[in-house]
């Protein structure tokens, strides 16, 4: 065999290097997703950046599916990678989303609720009978539900103390509350108690944060987006509601802006939305992906 002419080695050894440098390439950054898993701020809980909320109308949409179309709704969005499910004591659907959930091993996805904050009750008897309504041993996150005025702080410290017990036994993994209007809102950042917000979000402020409590005003999206970025920079993860304005935005475009909106402008960890059918799901799942695109 004759040897390699000039020309020839050259076009060897280019190649050759062409190769070997292809592992030095720095390496694109993996394209996010609706189902990737996320962890909320320092509070080390992962979820994934949807949620299947079921409390669409306190719930009386869900549960005007039945059982067999809730649960195989339910089997849908978690064969399409969804493992956060979302409820609360006061919905129409803790019951429901127990026995739908009872198919999958209880540590392939994360549960959250939220405990109605009245006085006069033993917090640990709540979560108890609270656990035992949802067919759960314990809920990945727990918030104190629809706290909405300016002193909630001070007016929901058994509930605080209560939480702070159930997390030391393990029957709650996270603590936090949800907000409504301002006055609630102003109270969160800075806030040593909480671990996670759930905050409403969307583009144009309907049924967001105003200076009334779910008043008829649009909300002010400037001060929540502003109250949403200072708590993320302390370590509080956020879960954004409302993205569709609470089922109000009946153009396509609108449920897009609102998605982008709350990812991109806001920063948000992760949205909880509520389904009542497999298209919505997939909707919901193209929406995000578009907006982390």
């Amino acid at each position: 065999m004759s040897p390699l002419n000039r020309r020839d080695f050259l076009k060897t050894t280019i190649a050759a290097g062409a190769v070997a440098s292809v592992g030095t390439l720095p390496l694109q950054a993996a394209r996010r997703t609706a189902t990737d898993i996320v962890t909320l701020g320092n509070s080390g809980m992962k979820v994934t950046r949807l949620a299947f909320g079921t409390g669409s109308n306190n719930g009386h949409v869900q549960a005007a599916l039945g059982q067999k179309e809730f649960s195989r709704l339910i089997a849908y969005a978690y064969d399409h990678g969804i493992r956060f499910f979302e409820t609360a004591e006061a919905y129409m659907t803790p019951a429901m989303l127990g026995e739908a959930l009872k198919p999958y091993p209880r540590d392939s996805y994360q549960l959250m609720n939220k405990v109605t904050t009245d006085s006069g009750v033993d917090p640990q008897k709540r979560f108890d009978e609270m656990r035992r309504i949802s067919q759960t041993e314990y809920f990945d996150i727990m918030l104190l539900h629809w706290q909405h005025t300016g002193d909630w702080m001070e007016d929901t410290k058994t509930w605080q103390e209560g939480m702070l017990q159930a997390q030391s036994q393990q029957i709650i993994k996270t603590r936090g509350a949800s907000v409504h209007g301002l006055p609630a809102l102003r109270l969160v950042p800075g806030n040593k108690f909480l671990e996670v917000a759930m905050i409403r979000m969307n583009h144009n402020g309907t049924r967001m944060d105003g200076t009334v409590p779910d008043g008829p005003e649009p909300g002010n999206v400037p001060e929540v987006v502003a109250h949403v970025k200072q708590v993320k920079s302390e370590g509080m993860g956020v879960i954004s509601m409302k993205l569709c304005g609470d089922g109000t935005f009946s153009r396509h475009e609108d449920r897009q802006a609102a998605m982008r909106f709350a990812f991109k402008n806001a920063g948000i960890d992760c949205a909880t939305v509520g389904f009542k059918s497999t298209q919505e799901i997939d909707e919901a799942i193209d929406n995000m992906n578009l907006a982390l695109a």
